[in-house]
């Protein structure tokens, strides 16, 4: 999932510049603590231009949002589907991805439960959670389709311990502690809702 933008990038747009910008500074250091200032100098942009693609800051949260969940569900899907080449055990494949993204120096937790946190003190505040709601449900039906868990219950359980496990791993706590805790939390829930032949997984 890097977005970076390097100097051979010669086909970008200018409102991509821009996003690709926003996308990096909002993640790492959150949209509240993002001036307009520093996203025009880090794009490298003047102001006319910046408002002219955007022209309000939280027409750009939004936007980000929306390009951040399309980048990291393309990821999860594919890293899941790479998984599943390897184990068949959803408590196996969801562990592993998840510590691949843990373990990432782009790392910076859920970039959707850290906008809805900030998202109290903005105009757009029912647009943000409302993004970030269905960026959980789209995740649950990706974890879905591609483990064959047909209990949906048991989906929705697995999705509040993922959350969970994002969090710690955010705070700082040793992510091979997390990933470990988190399989065994997953393998106690998703042998409850998986049988073999309701897999629904294709190469």
């Amino acid at each position: 999932m890097n977005t970076e933008i390097t100097s051979n990038d010669k086909k970008i747009s200018v409102r991509d510049k821009i996003l690709l910008t926003a996308h990096d500074l909002f993640y790492s250091t959150g949209f509240r603590a993002t001036g307009v200032d520093t996203l025009i100098k880090e794009a490298k942009v003047t102001k006319v231009t910046f408002y002219r693609h955007f022209p309000s800051k939280s027409l750009l949260i939004l936007a980000y949002l929306q390009y951040r969940h399309k980048i990291w569900i393309k990821w999860f899907e594919t890293t899941l589907r790479r998984h599943l080449d390897e184990s068949q055990i959803p408590s196996d494949v969801l562990s592993a991805t998840l510590a691949e993204w843990f373990t990432s120096p782009q790392f910076h937790g859920c970039a959707f439960i850290n906008a809805s946190a900030e998202a109290k003190s903005e105009d757009i505040e029912s647009e943000i959670k409302e993004i970030c709601r269905n960026h959980k449900f789209e995740t649950k039906k990706v974890i879905t389709l591609l483990t064959g868990m047909a209990d949906e219950n048991v989906v929705s359980e697995i999705m509040l311990l993922i959350d969970g496990a994002i969090i710690h791993a955010q705070m700082g706590i040793n992510s091979d502690e997390v990933i470990n805790q988190l399989k065994a939390g997953l393998m106690r829930l998703s042998g409850n809702g998986y049988t073999p032949e309701q897999h629904s997984y294709r190469k």
